[in-house]
């Protein structure tokens, strides 16, 4: 997969999760939800900690802390991308998805802001997964997908030594 394809998709991930942030967060008040379907509202909410709001009450240096993580992953990131042969295609892809979601999520998010805007909510009758976003989205399924990967590919190495 090309260089600019591999960035691009992170291009496109933290574009589509900010545009999506900014319509939610311009059309609702805080907490207002609008049901979609059964078990799934837009519904604004604002975190200032980590995944599943660890941390949201810790008095605002985490969000510092939250940046600078983000950067150190980014960068981590984006090398691990450009060292990446052409055969790599899969694992590039979750490797960018990971990466649009940290700049969406976490950089562009807490920088500006100071917080993550999330709105997407599921939920089963009194049962709340905690409200999400884009970004999560996108790094939840490039994890998934670099786990199968690291899981289940067959490495071309062992089966020649076989």
């Amino acid at each position: 997969m090309k260089l600019i394809y591999r960035y691009g998709i992170a291009v496109i991930v933290a574009i589509l999760d900010q545009i999506t942030k900014v319509w939610v967060d311009s059309k609702l008040t805080l907490h207002e939800q609008i049901p979609v379907v059964p078990s799934f509202n837009i519904t604004l909410a604002y975190n200032e900690g980590a995944a599943f709001s660890f941390l949201d009450d810790a008095g605002g240096w985490q969000r510092w802390f939250f940046i600078g993580i983000s950067v150190i992953v980014s960068v981590c990131l984006i090398v691990w991308l450009f060292r990446m042969t052409r055969e790599e295609k899969w694992l590039s892809v979750s490797i960018a998805l990971i990466l649009g979601g940290a700049i969406g999520n976490n950089l562009i998010d807490r920088v500006i802001y100071g917080h993550v805007v999330d709105f997407i909510q599921v939920f089963y009758k009194n049962w709340y997964f905690p409200s999400f976003n884009v970004a999560d989205a996108a790094i939840t399924v490039g994890t998934v997908l670099l786990l199968i990967l690291t899981f289940f590919e067959k490495d071309e190495n062992t089966e020649a030594k076989n």
